[in-house]
């Protein structure tokens, strides 16, 4: 499974690119926002800023929510840099925009996805990868994880090549779930992926086996 970070801050980007366990980046105008980066040549300049980082996909989010604009805007980023991959919302003419932009050769990740129907709708408009957003279901007692297992099973019937991209992930038990499942890739905060690292025996065991060095080499 890919990891990802979602976020728009540097620091964490590069502390997760420094781990090398990190494939990509994925963002948002929240995120954009939340580092106080605003005006459009800033966030531009910030896009490419996050490729010179990592060596993986970088999702850039469009604005725009008409067909005519979201083409203006993907194809702007597009041209940013070889890493962009164009985010489109999970609309009808964010369809159609994904269709457009896959026979042109250019990479796109649907987001704000809670169906499976809208994840076969974006795979037979050859998205790249698809995001369902399992966090914000969990969070209206809805199961998130069911729903990333639902397009596994459709796009396993149908080789479809889209990528299930697990977004919205808030713990590092939805890491390890949506690896269970089959999730292609998983985005989240830095904690996500530091909390891996984390287990009380782990942190025991080191501690005897220095405890026990200390005392035969004193």
């Amino acid at each position: 499974m890919k990891f990802f970070i979602d976020t728009a801050n540097l620091n964490d980007i590069k502390e997760a690119q420094a781990l090398g366990v990190l494939d990509g980046v994925t963002t948002n105008p929240s995120l954009m926002a939340k580092e106080g980066i605003t005006g459009k040549n800033n966030i531009l300049k910030h896009y490419v800023d996050i490729c010179s980082i990592v060596t993986g996909d970088v999702s850039a989010e469009v604005i725009a929510t008409d067909f005519e604009g979201m083409i203006k805007e993907g194809e702007e980023l597009a041209e940013l840099h070889e890493q962009i991959v164009v985010k489109i919302p999970m609309t009808k003419d964010g369809i159609k925009a994904c269709k457009y932009f896959s026979d042109k050769g250019i990479k796109t990740n649907v987001t704000l996805v809670f169906s499976a129907g809208q994840a076969l709708l974006a795979a037979k408009a050859g998205a790249t990868y698809v995001s369902p957003f399992l966090g914000r279901l969990d969070d209206v007692s809805t199961d998130g994880l069911n729903l990333i297992q639902e397009i596994r099973d459709i796009y396993d019937n149908y080789a479809f090549e889209t990528q299930i991209l697990a977004a919205s992930v808030r713990h590092t038990m939805h890491v390890v779930n949506c690896a269970k499942i089959g999730a292609d890739v998983m985005t989240g905060p830095l904690s996500s992926i530091l909390g891996l690292l984390k287990h009380p025996l782990t942190d025991i065991g080191l501690a005897q086996f220095l405890a026990d060095y200390a005392k035969g080499n004193q």
